[in-house]
């Protein structure tokens, strides 16, 4: 007869198996090939002893192909929530030496109930993945598996925070969820892609190797898929914790607020000599964001892709900011098609989790020329003016030098709803640069003339000296007032105090029709 003794071993013997559900020797072939193991990097990633699994002994129910003889515990992925800096976290993890973590039916099915936990706890949504796929045996139940998974990042999106690591391969439909979620991270040895290189080889007879196709350089400079690349799995994890750190735990919630020791009334003599001379001169843009910033910290995104704008995180008098700023150092600081998606993604992520947009505008235009405008530079700018106008979170923009054309209107001007525009002296608000304002309205005193070129410059300077300057936008209450620029930091912070408790409502609807 089995005794009480008899089951509590039997339950130490089963839960083994559900703790190395391919054995203990299969951790050491993740490290031959430099990777850990997906409960190594749960650890990593939660806060010591806080991690509780759910579902472990979940198996799959699938017999053909031998199956249920190949069927072990958890199903591939692990899954459960812990702590995070402190803070609960849905956490789930493929198993890669778990039937290389395919996704069959049961596999997705412990993923959707913890999506759905994390929606309804509201805490954010971590996925570490590294699968080879969806699984071929159970043939539709995995389709239907993946569609599961994507219908609920959808509905969490803007709900909960969803960050997805790419720690291996992720092929197929697998790419589908990531892309969804709000921000993905890539180690150096992970590849993302829809249609691999033996297939592409057989349908285009492209050769390309599995990094050319869908390696990390590919995405976070090219697709721009990937907002971060990390050098290896332990950069990985450190660079979602220091994302969270920023992130409310839901869309109810707002960011949390950290003291800095760095005084917000700091006055920052740097920033007054930042500027050339020369109007056309590149500056570091950076340097000037992170001055402003507590600590000069400023965790910047999406780092490699559409350099032209420069969007991240950070601190100012210890309220989180999201910094959305044209770059002068690339491609003058004008906008093109790659610029525009990634400024508008993130805003509206800061809008959908309550973080205030400061804006740094120095922007001669939108890019010019046939490709921009047959690739549908006006479909994808609006998508910028309409995720500033759209937002509803405190905005603040500083005009730092040039402002030209229809880019001042998309870049958080006062007309598309910002809170407070500053400017500096230096700021030059028109609809187009002296020279190019001059042959235009001139065109014909300057024909005429002995010596056009001296004209040009003569009527340049006098325009310049007349209208290319901050004062007639202050004048007509475009601009809310004119600063030296090292006073920056403190009247930013003053005005994200007086707005940080703003509260906007749009009439109701089912939502907008972003131009896509």
């Amino acid at each position: 007869m089995e005794t009480v003794t008899d089951r509590l071993e039997l339950l130490k013997t089963e839960k083994q198996k559900v703790s190395y559900p391919s054995g203990k020797n299969a951790a050491d072939k993740q490290h031959k090939k430099g990777k850990l193991t997906a409960r190594e990097r749960i650890n990593l990633l939660c806060d010591k002893g806080t991690f509780t699994e759910i579902n472990g002994w979940v198996k799959t129910r699938f017999t053909d192909f031998d199956l249920d003889k190949k069927a072990i515990y958890s199903d591939g992925v692990i899954t459960g929530y812990g702590l995070v800096n402190g803070r609960i976290t849905y956490i789930y993890a493929q198993d890669f030496t778990s039937m290389g973590g395919s996704l069959g039916e049961m596999h997705a099915l412990k993923i959707t109930r913890l999506q759905e936990l994390a929606v309804q706890n509201g805490a954010p949504f971590i996925g570490l993945n590294d699968s080879g796929g969806a699984r071929i045996q159970e043939g539709v139940a995995s389709l239907a598996g993946f569609a599961s998974i994507f219908y609920r990042n959808t509905m969490a999106s803007g709900v909960i925070p969803q960050i997805s690591a790419i720690m291996g391969p992720c092929a197929g439909g697998a790419v589908y969820s990531p892309a969804i979620t709000d921000f993905t991270i890539m180690t150096k040895n992970s590849y993302m892609f829809v249609t691999g290189p033996n297939v592409v080889k057989e349908v285009t007879n492209e050769d390309l190797t599995f990094e050319e196709l869908g390696g990390n350089e590919v995405h976070s400079g090219t697709s721009g898929v990937t907002h971060f690349v990390a050098e290896d799995e332990y950069e990985c994890i450190e660079l979602i914790k220091q994302l969270l750190s920023y992130l409310p735990q839901n869309n109810l919630e707002d960011p949390p607020y950290m003291e800095s020791g760095d005084s917000p009334l700091r006055i920052c003599e740097e920033l007054n000599t930042i500027i050339p001379d020369n109007n056309n001169k590149p500056y570091d843009m950076i340097k000037l964001i992170s001055t402003v910033l507590d600590n000069g910290s400023f965790f910047e995104i999406h780092r490699n892709f559409a350099q032209n704008v420069i969007v991240g995180l950070g601190r100012l008098g210890g309220h989180v900011a999201g910094i959305v700023a044209n770059n002068p150092s690339v491609l003058a600081g004008v906008l093109d098609i790659n610029a525009s998606v990634k400024a508008a993604r993130f805003i509206r992520f800061c809008d959908a989790f309550n973080i205030p947009i400061i804006s740094f505008v120095d922007v001669p235009g939108f890019l010019p020329g046939l490709e921009q405008e047959s690739n549908g530079i006006i479909r994808h700018g609006a998508k910028m003016l309409f995720a500033y106008s759209e937002a509803t979170v405190p905005k603040l923009a500083v005009i730092t030098r040039k402002a030209y054309g229809g880019a001042y209107c998309v870049m958080s001007s006062k007309q598309i709803g910002s809170d407070y525009n500053l400017a500096w002296p230096t700021a030059e608000i028109a609809v187009m640069g002296a020279k190019g304002a001059c042959n235009i309205i001139f065109k014909k005193e300057i024909d005429e003339s002995a010596d056009p070129r001296e004209t040009v410059e003569r009527l340049s300077k006098d325009f310049n000296d007349r209208f290319l300057n901050p004062y007639i936008a202050a004048k007509l209450a475009y601009i809310d007032d004119i600063i030296e620029p090292c006073e920056t930091r403190l009247a930013l912070f003053k005005s994200l105090e007086a707005n940080i408790g703003k509260r906007q409502t749009r009439p109701a609807r089912k939502h907008g029709n972003i131009p896509l």
